[in-house]
């Protein structure tokens, strides 16, 4: 990070802007614990914000000048970006909430008066509803022994690995950083995970979930240390993601399943699946670790698309 910070603000900030940059990055890291990823993109909109003032005030900025901005001047970057940079709606309000969360920060600091940012809205984002699998479908991708990979235990890992984003909603990342000392292991009924933002939730164990993960256990080569990863690749380091992707892309030619049917759909299918078997929302909130229930909700569109999918199938007067 201080590598690409030092040449954001060495082009595109004075010295006063280099030092609250970060100071930003290091309250984003340390105080809200934002993941590395997370904090490579907030960064990288501002470096694009700042790039964008460069030519707008004719030299790099300063903190003085960013208190002096109006919301015509937001505007103006939004419209830059999405004419020269053909910037798409969904990047140009995240590159807008960077920008925001930089300068409410320095309002807090009582370094300026961030409200004219406040008055501008994001452009609209097209919702698009996540793809689930069917119940049948996300059964057949658990359900393993295809014969698609060079070693038996590998394709076991991948089921292990699979079962778990479906049975238990977990993301990817969440699944690989499991260790041998939190790995789910036979008679568990819950396992504590660490998610977004280092926040912590309780997730209940089904026996298939424990199941899969002691057949992988007993058929892996490598010893699994308490404070080794869980899942190893073919040399016995730490998985990579990518080696799931392509296992389940593999899954989608064998079994015949669309293109959306990816290891991150099993976790919208854990979610919906619930929902449609009676779940409450602020439960799956809970379960799938949502910092909002704005995000949950989601998924009473897609049961609700489902609905409408199946009465027009199946209504007489539908098809009039």
């Amino acid at each position: 990070m201080a590598n690409s910070t030092e040449d954001l603000i060495l082009v595109h900030a004075q010295p006063d802007l280099n030092a609250a940059l970060n100071q930003w990055l290091d309250h984003l890291s340390d105080e809200r614990r934002l993941s590395d990823k997370t904090l490579v993109a907030y960064e990288r909109d501002v470096r694009q914000f700042l790039k964008f003032l460069t030519g707008h005030f004719g030299g790099a900025p300063c903190i003085k000048d960013l208190g002096e901005l109006r919301p015509a001047d937001f505007r103006s970057f939004l419209a830059k970006r999405r004419q020269a940079d053909k910037a798409g709606s969904r990047s140009l309000a995240r590159g807008l909430s960077g920008a925001r969360s930089f300068l409410k920060f320095l309002e807090r600091r009582g370094d300026i008066n961030a409200a004219a940012i406040g008055a501008v809205r994001p452009p609209r984002i097209a919702q698009s509803l996540p793809k689930p699998l069917t119940v049948p479908d996300a059964e057949e991708v658990i359900s393993g022994d295809l014969g698609l990979e060079s070693e038996a235990w590998l394709e076991t890992r991948n089921i292990a690995v699979l079962t778990l984003l479906y049975g238990c909603g977990l993301r990817i990342s969440e699944a690989l950083s499991l260790t041998g000392k939190t790995a789910p292991r036979a008679g568990a009924r819950t396992m504590r995970i660490k998610g977004k933002g280092g926040k912590e939730r309780l997730v209940p164990l089904l026996p298939a979930v424990t199941e899969a993960v002691e057949a992988y256990l007993k058929v892996c080569p490598y010893a699994i240390s308490p404070d080794g990863p869980l899942f190893v690749g073919a040399r016995g380091g730490p998985l990579n993601p990518r080696l799931i992707q392509k296992a389940m892309e593999k899954m989608r030619s064998a079994l015949g399943l669309p293109q959306s049917a990816t290891p991150h759909a099993l976790r919208h299918s854990f979610a919906t699946h619930l929902l449609a078997g009676g779940g409450d929302l602020r439960t799956i909130q809970e379960l799938m670790g949502h910092a909002s229930l704005s995000s949950t909700q989601i998924y009473t569109q897609i049961d609700s698309a489902a609905l409408l999918t199946a009465f027009d199938r199946a209504h007489p007067r539908s098809r009039s």
